[in-house]
């Protein structure tokens, strides 16, 4: 399977990226070490995470995610065979969030004990933090790389002018760069990706490695009336999805799927890996039975004609 480089950085990562959200929310740690095991036994090593996931589910306080990676790492030994990404930023708690140097100081050595890891492959701004100086959270990064505990950083949720800016400002003062962008988007989400960001991580060699790839779940075809909502825990997401525009995409994923003995999601994550700019999707798995459809997406390999075909419907 081809390998694709992050940024202008060393990293070599799968085409697919794993998403860990679920893991301590809609995937227990049994079911996250089966869903992880057949994402490594399928060839692919990129896997994402952050510090805050998942503090939103009940009883949880954040760090689950990374903690089930952890232990998952230490039990089958693989560390040095997987890509793990993480993010720092959002908030964990009073005081506990922000990219300023001394709570990256902080953040970093509790995602590493989560991780039961000594270093981490790329590190994340999970979202913009406009009260602290650019330069002051890219020195705190350079801090982290020169010790060994960081190989890589990258911005998620940032918006075209502030990543420019911070381009700008890691080469007039020879700090790390931000070597991939993590935006939303997906065959229906794709106007503010496209629009903005886009042409600047072509233009700065940025990877991109989009979430909400199958947009929470819609360009499955699972939810194709509001009778379908109660499908999820993200079901009532999908009011902003299903509507015209929303019914057209399914009918060309559904037509596409059917030429391609397919699934719908599939074709949608085939569609996302076509993309020029894009390094690789971010998708999440709650059963080893979806992570076979998101692995089948790795080997499918759409023409330029469909591809043409799901453009205008999503346009």
């Amino acid at each position: 399977m081809n390998k694709r480089r992050l940024g202008r950085s060393d990293l070599m990562v799968s085409p697919l990226c794993l998403g860990g959200n679920v893991f301590g929310w809609t995937a227990d740690e049994t079911a996250s070490f089966r869903i992880l095991d057949g994402f490594i036994d399928a060839g692919l090593e990129f896997i994402d995470t952050a510090d805050v996931y998942s503090s939103w589910a009940p009883g949880n306080q954040g760090g689950e995610s990374e903690t089930i990676i952890g232990r998952w790492m230490k039990a089958r030994g693989n560390r040095s065979k997987v890509i793990i990404a993480t993010k720092v930023g959002s908030e964990m708690g009073p005081d506990r969030k922000g990219l300023s140097r001394a709570y990256i100081r902080q953040a970093v050595e509790d995602s590493l004990t989560r991780l039961q890891t000594d270093y981490i492959d790329l590190y994340q701004s999970h979202r913009d933090d406009e009260a602290t100086p650019q330069a002051e959270t890219l020195g705190a990064y350079q801090e982290l790389i020169e010790a060994g505990k960081v190989r890589a950083i990258g911005a998620s949720n940032f918006t075209a002018e502030r990543l420019k800016s911070a381009l700008e400002i890691s080469a007039k003062h020879g700090l790390p760069r931000y070597e991939s962008l993590q935006p939303k988007y997906n065959l229906y989400d794709r106007a503010e990706y496209e629009n903005d960001l886009e042409p600047t991580c072509l233009a700065q060699e940025v990877g991109v490695i989009p979430y909400h790839s199958l947009a929470s779940g819609f360009l499955t075809g699972k939810y194709r009336s509001e009778s379908d909502f109660g499908k999820s825990v993200r079901g009532g997401r999908m009011v902003n999805y299903l509507n015209e525009r929303g019914t057209r995409v399914l009918a060309a994923l559904d037509e596409v799927a059917a030429e391609k003995n397919a699934a719908p999601a599939q074709v949608a994550i085939a569609w996302l890996m076509a993309r020029p700019s894009i390094t690789a999707p971010i998708a999440s798995a709650t059963s080893v039975t979806q992570l076979e459809d998101l692995v089948a997406a790795t080997r499918l390999t759409l023409d330029a004609e469909t591809i043409k075909k799901l453009d205008r419907a999503s346009a």
